[in-house]
């Protein structure tokens, strides 16, 4: 379901949304991710409609500041992949 380049990214980056590992394999990446309905998006523009439709207040920040935001992570190919943890 999810692309190895988002589990992986997740599993490297996991610290940046949560104080402890939640996933110590890519096995466990990815199955953390399907539990909690990660979303891979292509562009900034999704991550900002996909806020928009779960109710989240984002109206006032900046791409840079979305981009930022912990629950978004930057894909190396430049897709995203957001988490809600």
């Amino acid at each position: 379901m999810y692309t190895k380049e988002s589990i992986e990214t997740f599993l490297q980056n996991q610290g940046r949304l949560f104080d402890e590992e939640v996933a110590a394999s890519y096995e466990e990446a990815e199955e953390f991710l399907e539990d909690c309905m990660a979303m891979e998006l292509k562009t900034l523009k999704e991550v900002r409609a996909y806020f928009d439709e779960s109710g989240a207040d984002i109206s006032g920040m900046t791409d840079e500041e979305l981009e930022d935001a912990s629950e978004v992570f930057r894909l190396p190919s430049g897709g995203y992949l957001v988490v809600e943890g």
